[in-house]
């Protein structure tokens, strides 16, 4: 053979080795997500900068063994995902082998990270040396309380000279005895004499929260503050002399949910800052010190649970001087999580809009809030190599000392969209410039067929517009029908949109295409869309659900519309038992954590105060309406096989809603399963009950579906 003959017989060679490698490769990328896949799925989140912006610390959350466990990671300014050249160093674990941690908060001289780890059973508070590579050092164990504090918020904050730490410890007070959480040791008869005793999955432990000073270098825990009540979600002064914590000062705090602002000194003194009807969360003190900032509500009833009224930013001086300033109401927006810019002019914050998540900032002198990062402006400032963007959503941020207003500003914030779990991106407000720099999930998702969304818009019963996704089986012919399956978000104010979904993504690797729409009570669209489930949960709201199922019916031949499938988790499943009792057009139905009849869910649940919110008034005030939208009065309707999943310790909704509109179908001769979770509560946590469900859901479905 000669040299040119050779060398063809290895060039077809080497063509026949990389076409089979692609056909392997094109073979295994067409295998969709599996139940067990969804488990891989690395959470990233609580994304840290540096106060110079070099650096960012975050959380990975994996499941290990039947765990979840949460570490540490920490990346440099500069370095880029996907990327030939790269500047700086990639992610790396920030703490030793066999540590866990969680909520870090870098000191103000940026020379140390504090955090939260649970060792031996005690969860304590230290601190660790992200240059040094050290052994993290205990500066104080702190006690926990099971109550259900809602938006809670910082749970520690460094003193401004980097020399202290303020914390949130529990404790007994005076004349009240804890109640202890083994059933060996928990008093017998258990008395009951307050309204909020329960927890979210036990008994409350009667612990109450306070706010605790430590030196960090030498440390030396004690506390600030005393009393019946629960402080939480703090901030430190830029002067160093107070501290801002939230709390409910109300004759019954049980009973009357209203958070305010306070500030105690470090020498103990407390004064209350804000004395309004509504709630105050979230402070953040400007850096110059003469304002706080922090989102609240305005209404007399505010639940602690899913609330419709949208928060908005807010100011207040710190020295009392005047009244509180509201800033974002122009955006008619759910305002989160403000940080303010270095030169404390402006704030930044998250809000959702149609599915997606932006940061805003908004200037103290007033005007319309506007939003950072958005795939347009990204898009504008990237260069050519660079992947197009698509919408998405941010589930965290913060913001460095670098960030005036008009100049650069060092972000790191979370950023997830339809095809891609979060990672950590940092991102300069000059530009609006943006880049990836982890990639914890990337080898999960590249081999895996992923489905895309198809987003829909329609006009409701009242013209009202509904905006909402369809994902196309794994696989998708346009010569097959496929069966679809309607799943229902929570709340009911939650939003649905552009996140990663692994569940979604299970359901289309199985066969199933998937519409999720944004119904009247979502968030994201204004106040006036929110209040749309007021007094009527299965109202437009369901109207909206029915009208999206027949749009996608309407303009996708290639559904069937007689195999319908309809699930959803705690509202979303009180509206799949409301839609079983209504339409007999679904042919399996699963409800998970789902109320049914709303007159007993308030006397199980640990937040009663929703149907004050929701339904104005006690049920004593209207049983007649509770009753008119509980899904148990029109349970002789229901013609759909169902599969009901509850958690055994779910107080947000108790078993016994399941349970209700379980025995009625059963007993009704329709058929009907219930599965329980040992050790769960309002949402499963254990990784092995999380796969069992979604593999009994799509089992349920196959069974009637396919």
């Amino acid at each position: 053979m000669n040299r040119t003959s050779h060398l063809n017989s290895s060039l077809r060679l080497t063509s026949i080795i990389l076409f089979a490698l692609a056909l392997l490769s094109s073979a295994r990328a067409q295998r969709g997500m599996t139940p067990a896949d969804t488990l891989r799925v690395a959470t990233v989140a609580d994304a840290q900068v540096s106060p110079d912006g070099e650096r960012i610390v975050y959380t990975v959350t994996t499941i290990e063994g039947n765990e979840s466990r949460t570490h540490l990671w920490l990346v440099r300014r500069g370095w880029r995902v996907n990327e030939p050249v790269r500047v700086g160093e990639p992610p790396a674990p920030l703490l030793p082998t066999g540590w866990t941690g969680s909520t870090p908060r870098w000191s103000p001289d940026g020379r140390r990270i504090a955090f939260l780890s649970t060792r031996e059973g005690q969860t304590g508070l230290y601190v660790v040396n992200p240059v040094a590579n050290s052994t993290p050092r205990l500066v104080a164990p702190v006690r926990e309380t099971n109550f259900f504090i809602t938006y809670a918020d910082e749970p520690f904050a460094w003193s401004p000279d980097s020399r202290h730490i303020a914390y949130i410890n529990a404790s007994a007070p005076d004349a009240v005895a804890p109640i202890l959480m083994s059933e060996k040791q928990r008093p017998d008869p258990l008395v009951v004499d307050r309204i909020q005793y329960k927890s979210r999955t036990s008994f409350s432990d009667n612990l109450r929260t306070h706010v605790w000073l430590t030196d960090a270098d030498e440390p030396n825990p004690h506390a600030l503050t005393s009393g019946q009540y629960y402080e939480h979600a703090l901030a430190f002064s830029p002067h160093g002399d107070e501290i801002a914590f939230l709390s409910n000062h109300e004759p019954d705090p049980d009973a009357n949910n209203n958070s305010d602002i306070f500030t105690v000194t470090t020498d103990g003194r407390v004064r209350q800052l804000t004395n309004t009807r509504g709630c105050e969360y979230q402070p953040a003190w400007s850096p110059d010190g003469k304002w706080l900032a922090y989102t609240a509500t305005k209404r007399d009833v505010t639940t602690i649970d899913s609330v419709a009224e949208d928060t908005h930013v807010w100011i207040i001086p710190t020295d009392g001087s005047s009244a509180a300033r509201e800033l974002t109401a122009a955006l008619d927006r759910r305002a989160q999580h403000p940080h303010w810019a270095a030169d404390s002019s402006a704030i930044f914050f998250l809000a959702g809009n149609r599915g997606q998540t932006f940061i805003y900032r908004v200037r103290l002198d007033g005007g319309v809030p506007v939003p950072f990062f958005t795939e347009s402006d990204i898009l504008k400032h990237s260069d050519e190599k660079s992947p197009p963007l698509r919408p998405y959503q941010i589930t965290s941020f913060s913001v460095s000392n670098m960030s005036a207003s008009n100049s650069y500003a060092g972000f790191a914030f979370t950023r997830s969209d339809a095809l891609h779990p979060a990672e950590v991106w940092q991102g300069a407000a000059l530009g609006n410039v943006a880049r990836q720099v982890s990639a914890h999930n990337e080898s999960l998702i590249r081999p895996l067929a992923l489905s895309d969304l198809e987003e829909i818009r329609f006009k409701s019963f009242d013209d009202t517009q509904i905006q909402g996704w369809l994902m196309k089986p794994v696989g998708w012919r346009d010569d097959q029908h496929y069966p679809l399956i309607l799943s229902i978000h929570g709340g009911p104010h939650g939003m649905y949109g552009y996140a990663f979904n692994a569940t979604f993504q299970a359901y289309a690797a199985r066969g199933y295409a998937v519409l999720f729409i944004n119904p009247r009570g979502s968030t994201g669209y204004g106040q006036k869309f929110s209040d749309g489930t007021l007094n009527e949960w299965g109202g437009g709201d369901y109207r909206d659900l029915m009208a999206g199922v027949d749009e996608v019916l309407r303009t996708h031949s290639w559904l069937d519309a007689n195999r319908l499938g309809v699930t959803g988790g705690s509202y979303g499943g009180f509206m799949t038992n409301w839609i079983i009792t209504q339409t007999p057009r679904f042919r399996a139905a699963v409800a998970s954590a789902s109320v049914s009849n709303l007159i007993s869910f308030y006397a199980t649940s640990v937040y009663q105060d929703l149907i004050h919110a929701e339904f104005s008034g006690a049920p004593w005030d209207d049983y007649d309406l509770l009753w008119r939208w509980s899904p148990m009065r029109y349970v002789k309707q229901v013609e759909t096989p169902t599969l009901f999943i509850h958690g055994e310790q779910d107080n947000d909704v108790h078993i016994t809603q399941a349970e209700e509109m379980y025995m009625a179908l059963r007993r009704r001769g329709i058929e009907t399963v219930l599965v329980r979770y040992p050790r769960e509560g309002h949402g499963l946590r254990e990784p092995r009950h999380r796969q069992d469900a979604l593999e009994r859901t799509l089992a349920w479905f196959d069974k009637f579906l396919k």
